[in-house]
Order: C-alpha cells, then structure tokens, then sequence
C-alpha cells in the first residue's frame, strides 16, 4: 500500500491558504503536517481543506504564534497534544492511523527557533529550544509487527555538515551550534529514529528545506538549511519510496520560507 507524508511551515495558514491548495491539487500526499499555522482553532480554515478531500483534522493551535495541524484524506485519531516545557505554546500533536496492516503514530513537531544569540545563560529563546530538545528525549520510536512510528517537523535544527549553506560560518549561528546539534542527534539516536533524508542521500551532499527571508535572491545565493525534517522508526525505514523536497514553492508568490518536504512508504 502506497502511503504519502508531506511536512510543511506554512507561517500562517490562513494567508498562504492559495499555496497550501496548489501544493494539494499538485501533489495530493495522503497525510499533511503543518507547523506555524498561526491561528486559534476556530479560524482554522477546515472548510477549504474539506473541500479538497482533506475530510479527517488534527489541530492545535493559538492566536498570533505557532500552531501545528495534520490533515488527512484517511482517517486520523488524535492520540496527545503534549505541552513541551509548560509553556502552554501549541507546537505538538500526533495521531494515529492504519496503513499496510500497521497503525502509525504520526508526531508532528515544531521545535522552538530560539532567538538570536546561542547563549541560554543571556537568552530565554535558547534556553527554552534547549529544553525542549531534552524534553524530545521522552518521544520514542516505538514499534512491533503491527506498529510503527514516523516523526515529522519543523525542528529548526540543521544537525549535520552539509545540512546548512556554510558549516564554518553557521557554527555560532542558531540552529547549527554544536550544543545544538550534538543534543539534537543524540536524542534522535536514543530515541532509535532514522533520518529518513539522509538514509539514501550521501552526507557529503547538500540538502536544504529553508531560505532566509533576508536574502535578496535566495536561489542564487543558495544559503539554506534543512531545519524540516522526516523521521520513522526502524521497521518502517525500509519501506521509504523517495522523499521530495519541493525547492520551487520557496519562488512561489508571497511563500513561506520553509518548502514542502515529501516522504512516500510501499507498507506491505
């Protein structure tokens, strides 16, 4: 059985709704994970996603600020809605679904971005991302004959040397510190995740999901990082078709500067 997964920062839903419905018309995933929707509940625009056969949601989400939602042409269950931190910030949320003769659990993350200078003892941004990497510690790749689990996201962390434009000159900047990147895969690997990305891409070769809005022209510069990330557990690693990541919708009109990023799965 052929399964799609798409992961995607949106920053703001509801005004970038034109480019959340042509990414859906064009590439039509199974499942959609959207972080920094920006938007309470009840302004979620759930009717828009039903209309394109997006019928089954999932979300969390609050006024102004992050916000995560999974929409699905199958059926979801909505399993937790975890407060990472105590912070009360909506930035996670995971659902349940049947696949293959398997039921998934699907996390849907989106990691604090933590500021502007890479010290906890002077930044509170830092010191909250740091935390809520540790915190991550408790999401397991839990599996057996019949389960798996996938973990999708904006975790606004470039772990590895050729996941960011520079690896020289991003080593004091924010999402690619070494206390950043060292917490960050060693609770992946604790956690028994597998990158999907990297898992048939050589790690010498760049790989980017995010351009800054600072850039001028941000295709010519090529100054990226992958901060979105798609992760599983080991049964279901081997069933990974492909992954897609969509560079040309960051040219698209008035975009997010995150891109789709695309997992498809044969489950037998």
């Amino acid at each position: 059985m052929s399964l799609s997964i798409a992961t995607w920062n949106i920053n703001s839903v509801r005004l970038r709704m034109p480019l959340v419905e042509r990414f859906l018309l064009e590439k039509a995933p199974d499942i959609l994970c959207l972080q920094e929707t920006k938007c309470p509940n009840d302004q979620f625009p759930s009717a828009a996603f039903r209309k394109l056969g997006y019928e089954h949601l999932a979300i969390s989400g609050q006024k102004g600020y992050h916000g995560v939602a999974t929409v699905a042409r199958r059926p979801i269950e909505l399993v937790e809605k975890r407060d990472f931190c105590t912070m009360g910030d909506c930035r996670h949320l995971s659902v349940r679904f049947a696949s293959g003769g398997k039921n998934v659990l699907l996390h849907n993350f989106y990691v604090p971005a933590g500021g502007d200078e890479p010290d906890p003892e002077i930044n509170p941004k830092f010191r909250h991302k740091l935390d809520f990497v540790e915190e991550m510690n408790a999401i397991r790749a839990d599996h057996d004959e019949t389960s798996g689990s996938i973990l999708v996201g904006d975790l606004n962390i470039a772990p590895l040397e050729h996941d960011v434009w520079s690896h020289k000159q991003l080593l004091k900047v924010v999402s690619h510190t070494p206390v950043e990147t060292e917490n960050f895969e060693a609770m992946r690997k604790a956690g028994n995740w597998v990158d999907l990305m990297r898992l048939n891409v050589p790690y010498e070769q760049k790989i980017y999901t995010w351009w800054s809005y600072r850039s001028q022209d941000w295709e010519a510069s090529d100054r990226g990082r992958r901060l979105d990330h798609v992760w599983s557990s080991e049964n279901l690693a081997s069933s990974l078709n492909g992954i897609e990541i969509l560079r040309e919708a960051r040219g698209w009109e008035r975009p997010s500067d995150h891109v789709p990023v695309i997992a498809r799965f044969n489950l037998d």
